[in-house]
């Protein structure tokens, strides 16, 4: 008798820039989670959807649980632990390359605390960037961290290494059942969320340490557009990027949030020309996830102290 499908919620879990989103985007097969050096990149709970022959799978894909200094910073939290109680496996995200600190062993304290019950597993990320010996060393280190009943599973992301593998023991951990999903849905997160965060992931390469935090993107308005000849008369405010090809078009208006003056000048550039290459870079992403050309409107504003306001942070969708 064949296996019966299976389906079901996985968390992942982890410190900041633990490699959480490339896995996501690598086990769905197409960037619905932006990836970024800087750590504290994800805002949103995305959810990707793994689908195979024999199980679906839901990624949760949370911010880093970390020790908040802000508001923001406790909202963050509140929304992993929220998550904790709500999926079927948490799958704890550890590098290879780094050794294993208080803040691992702090995740997998409060993730006994709220939510014991929840199935465990570890997954060794990175794997690419250490020798073999070295992977080894860190599976030995992940099993003791996690205890004996506890899988753990190397994978390198970025190289496609052992994501099956990874997803045949997520899927054999899940509960059986009809998929929750249909065939060819990628995620269930609207698309303004979407390009909001490619928006803020091409805003937050290369830029200082202080930036990541402060920054917020809220998509306005997006407008159609049938011809190129109207998008050519569009009146010149912020920075604009268009796709060279002919057609249809969608106008799409974006404000970038700041809390100083000083890093409004960061994103902008000499003459604008930070804000004209976050554009371009965002333009391309957002036209292969929406499959249509798009015309790019960036606007920078300075938000006083977002973080730390609780109407601003309703504001921006905190």
């Amino acid at each position: 008798m064949a296996d019966e499908f299976r389906s079901g919620f996985v968390c992942f879990v982890g410190r900041p820039n633990t490699g959480k989103s490339t896995l996501t985007n690598a086990m769905v097969g197409q960037k619905i989670a932006i990836t970024s050096s800087r750590p504290q990149t994800t805002r949103h709970t995305i959810r990707g959807i793994v689908h195979r022959d024999h199980a679906q799978l839901i990624l949760v894909d949370t911010p880093g649980l970390h020790r908040p200094r802000t508001l923001l910073g406790q909202r963050l939290n509140d929304l992993v632990r929220d998550t904790y109680s709500e999926v079927d496996v948490i799958a704890l995200c550890i590098p290879a390359d780094e050794k294993i600190g208080p803040g691992d062993r702090w995740i997998v304290q409060q993730i006994n605390q709220m939510a014991p019950k929840t199935t465990l597993l570890g997954v060794v990320t990175k794997i690419d960037k250490v020798s073999r010996d070295g992977v080894a060393e860190q599976l030995v280190a992940v099993s003791q961290l996690l205890g004996p009943d506890a899988e753990v599973v190397p994978v390198s992301a970025v190289r496609g290494e052992q994501v099956e593998v990874l997803v045949d023991v997520i899927a054999s951990k899940l509960p059986e059942g009809p998929a929750f999903y249909p065939d060819g849905e990628l995620t269930d997160e609207p698309e303004e969320t979407l390009m909001a965060e490619l928006i803020r992931e091409a805003a937050l390469e290369g830029v200082r340490d202080e930036l990541p935090h402060s920054l917020a993107v809220v998509i306005e308005e997006i407008i159609p557009r049938e011809t190129d000849e109207d998008a050519a008369e569009s009146p010149k405010s912020g920075a604009r990027t268009e796709s060279p090809k002919s057609g249809a078009l969608l106008d799409v208006h974006a404000i970038l949030y700041v809390e100083r003056p000083s890093q409004k000048a960061i994103v902008i550039g000499r003459g604008g020309s930070r804000l004209k290459e976050v554009g371009t870079a965002a333009r391309e992403q957002i036209e292969h996830l929406l499959g249509t050309r798009i015309y790019l409107h960036l606007h920078v504003k300075v938000a006083k102290d977002w973080q730390r306001d609780p109407k601003q942070l309703g504001k921006l969708g905190f």
